[in-house]
C-alpha cells in the first residue's frame, strides 16, 4: 500500500469534516464536490488529506477511483481540526427530539420568519447559521444578525452554527436538497426558507452599499442594525486596488500617485503593496516559476484583504499576469467586507521594453531569464477590468485622473481631485 497526501482547500475540508460527523455520506465520492485522485495512485492505496494549514486530518482507506479520476472510498478520521470561530455555538448532533432546523448562510428577514412560523408551527426551532467556507456572510455578522430576530431574542429560538460550505456550483435546488439531507442526518426536520422576497440579497447588499434606506417593515430594526454594522456605506468600507500589468508599463508610478492623492484626501489609511518592494519582503525567496509568481500575488492579495477588513486601503501594483490568481485576490478583498477595484495598465509591450531601466527584457530576450512575462510567458489580459488606462499616450496626472473619477463614481472617495487646502 502506498500512501498519498492531497491538499484540498477549505469548502472541501469543510464537507469532509460534515462527513466525518455522520451528517454527509461516508464514502468520500458521495461528498457535494468530488475529489480529484493524486497521479500515481491505485486501488488499495491510502489518501491523506491535508488541510490549508498542511495538516493532515482524514485519509480515504482504502482508496477506489472512479473512470473520471475522481476519489472513492471510506473516509477515516485522523484528528480534529483546528478549533474555528464560534465552535462553542456548534449544532449538537443528534438534534433534540421534535427540533426543526432552519439552515441559512444569510440574515432573516420578517417574510423569512413568517415563512418559518408556518412551516415549523409551535416545535422548538433552530437556527443553523451555515458557517463554512465561501459563506457569503461572516459567521460572526450572521450570527448577529440572527441573534437580533424577536424570537430568538424572547427565547423561543435558538441560534447554532454548523460549517456547511458553499456549493456555488449546485443549481439552488440542489443545495437545497443537501441542506434538507443534512437537517435529516441530524435528526431533525427542516424549514425550507423562500426563495424570492421584497429585496434580492444583490438589492439588500445595494442599499447597505448606499447608505440608503431599506423598504417599510422588510426586516427588524435590531436586524437592520446588524446589517449596516457589518456592512457600512460604500465610503466607510475598506478597500482593496489592483493594478496590473506588463514590467514597465507605468503601474508603479500611477500607484504611487494614487496612493499620495488618498493620503492627502482619504480618511482611512492607505497602504501601497508594490510588486518589487513586497519582493525583498514579504516574498524573499520567491522564485520566477509560474507556483513562485502566483503565491506572490496571493500573498499580497491576502495582506491587501487584511487592510480592506479593518476599513483601510491598500493599493497594490505587481503584474499579476494570470487572470485566475487576479480573481483569487477579488474574492479574499471582498470576502473581506472590502470594495474592490481591477486596473489594467494597458501600456503596449514595446513601449515597456523601451522603457526597461533593468534590462530585464534584454535578457529575456537572449533567454537568460526564463518565464519572462510578455517574452516567454503569458500575460492574460483581464477581460474584468474596471478600468483600462495606457501610460504611453496618458500623461501621469490624468491617469490618476481616471482612476480617482472611478472610485468617486462609486461613492469610495470625494469628488474633486482640486488641489487640497494648504494647512495653515
Amino acid at each position: 500500500m502506498t500512501e498519498h497526501p492531497l491538499r484540498i482547500d477549505d469548502a472541501r475540508a469543510d464537507d469532509v469534516e460534515l462527513a466525518l460527523d455522520g451528517l454527509l455520506a461516508a464514502d468520500v465520492a458521495e461528498l457535494p464536490v468530488p475529489l480529484v485522485a493524486p497521479e500515481g495512485i491505485s486501488p488499495g492505496d491510502r489518501v491523506v488529506l491535508v488541510d490549508r494549514e498542511a495538516v493532515p486530518f482524514a485519509a480515504v482507506d482504502p482508496v477506489a477511483t472512479s473512470a473520471e479520476g475522481r476519489l472513492a472510498g471510506p473516509l477515516v478520521r485522523l484528528r480534529h481540526r483546528s478549533a474555528r470561530e464560534l465552535d462553542t455555538l456548534r449544532l449538537l448532533v443528534p438534534a433534540a427530539a421534535g427540533t426543526v432546523l432552519v439552515p441559512t448562510g444569510r440574515p432573516l428577514h420578517r417574510h423569512d420568519v413568517a415563512a418559518v412560523q408556518e412551516q415549523a408551527g409551535p416545535a422548538p426551532v433552530v437556527l443553523v447559521a451555515l458557517t463554512g467556507a465561501g459563506q457569503p456572510w461572516a459567521p460572526t455578522d450572521l450570527v448577529r444578525a440572527l441573534e437580533q430576530l424577536p424570537d430568538v431574542v424572547e427565547g423561543r429560538w435558538q441560534v447554532r452554527t454548523l460549517p456547511l460550505p458553499a456549493h456555488p456550483d449546485l443549481p439552488a435546488e440542489q443545495e437545497a436538497a443537501l441542506h434538507r439531507r443534512v437537517c435529516a442526518a441530524a435528526g431533525a426536520a427542516s424549514v425550507v426558507l423562500p426563495v424570492a422576497g421584497p429585496l434580492s440579497d444583490d438589492e439588500l447588499d445595494e442599499l447597505l452599499a448606499a447608505g440608503g434606506a431599506l423598504p417599510a417593515g422588510f426586516t427588524y430594526d435590531g436586524v437592520e442594525g446588524a446589517l449596516r454594522r457589518s456592512r457600512p456605506p460604500r465610503a466607510e468600507r475598506g478597500l482593496v486596488v489592483l493594478f496590473t500589468g506588463l514590467s514597465g508599463s507605468g503601474k508603479s508610478t500611477v500607484a504611487r500617485a494614487v496612493v499620495e492623492q488618498l493620503r492627502e484626501r482619504s480618511t482611512r489609511t492607505t497602504t501601497l503593496l508594490d510588486g518589487d518592494v513586497v519582493r525583498t519582503m514579504l516574498s524573499s525567496g520567491l522564485g520566477f516559476s509560474r507556483p513562485d509568481r502566483e503565491l506572490n500575488v496571493r500573498r499580497i492579495g491576502w495582506v491587501a484583504a487584511e487592510v480592506g477588513r479593518h476599513g483601510g486601503t491598500a493599493v497594490c501594483a505587481p503584474i499579476a499576469p494570470y487572470a485566475a490568481v487576479r480573481d483569487e485576490v477579488r474574492a479574499m478583498a471582498r470576502a473581506a467586507g472590502a470594495e474592490y477595484v481591477l486596473v489594467h495598465v494597458a501600456t503596449p509591450l514595446e513601449v515597456c521594453e523601451a522603457r526597461d531601466r533593468k534590462g530585464l527584457y534584454a535578457k529575456a530576450r537572449r533567454g537568460e531569464i526564463p518565464e519572462f512575462t510578455g517574452i516567454s510567458d503569458p500575460y492574460e489580459e483581464p477581460a474584468d477590468a474596471d478600468l483600462r488606462i495606457d501610460t504611453a499616450d496618458t500623461p501621469l496626472d490624468e491617469c490618476v485622473a481616471q482612476v480617482w473619477a472611478l472610485l468617486a463614481a462609486r461613492g469610495l472617495v470625494q469628488r474633486s481631485l482640486s488641489p487640497a487646502p494648504a494647512t495653515p
